[in-house]
């Protein structure tokens, strides 16, 4: 596999911009650009104070909700990590240490997610981070022919294919959802 550009820098000046006809501009649709990798926007009317994000987006947008997946930031041995799962079900903490051969994981503070990645909660993509963290994505991803994950905003999805996330990420696959 070819290593992809690293477009953090590039990406932050570049999402600022007016947004587009496609969905607005974010350091993850300037990252998957650069990246040359394929992806539809997909933009919904955000309501403020919405319980759960993800399944917020896949209401709004008449998906099933195992094909729309959430970005979670965990704290591992090693420091942050981000984990993608579907929003039909929870993290499996334990499965996520073990997938980046931690003791343990737990959830990070919502503050210093919002730092490492530059997003706010809500809005937290696992593409165009401000930091690149090590990320697992749920295997579940791979029984769709594409998946939807944040944007980096919130009312903003992405779908793409789960083996460009991995690719754009440089993610690993692990069985680390759990049914809700």
């Amino acid at each position: 596999m070819s290593a992809l550009p690293d477009v953090a820098h590039y990406a932050k000046s570049v999402a600022k911009k007016a947004k587009s006809a496609a969905g607005p501009s974010t350091a993850a649709t300037v990252a998957l650009t650069a990246a040359g990798l394929e992806f539809t926007a997909h933009v919904y009317e955000h309501t403020a104070g919405a319980a759960g994000f993800g399944k917020e987006a896949a209401e709004k947008l008449g998906l099933k909700d195992e094909q729309v997946f959430k970005t979670l930031v965990c704290e591992v041995d090693s420091g942050l990590a981000v984990a993608v799962v579907p929003v039909s079900g929870t993290l499996d903490l334990k499965a996520m240490a073990k997938a980046l051969d931690s003791k343990k994981a737990d959830l990070a503070d919502p503050a210093a997610a919002e730092r490492k990645t530059g997003y706010v909660v809500g809005g937290i993509s696992p593409i165009g981070q401000k930091t690149k963290l090590p990320t697992v994505i749920d295997r579940t991803a791979n029984e769709y022919e594409t998946i939807f994950v944040s944007g980096g905003r919130r009312g903003f999805d992405i779908e793409l294919t789960s083996s460009d996330l991995a690719a754009i990420t440089n993610a690993v696959f692990a069985p680390i959802g759990r049914p809700a």
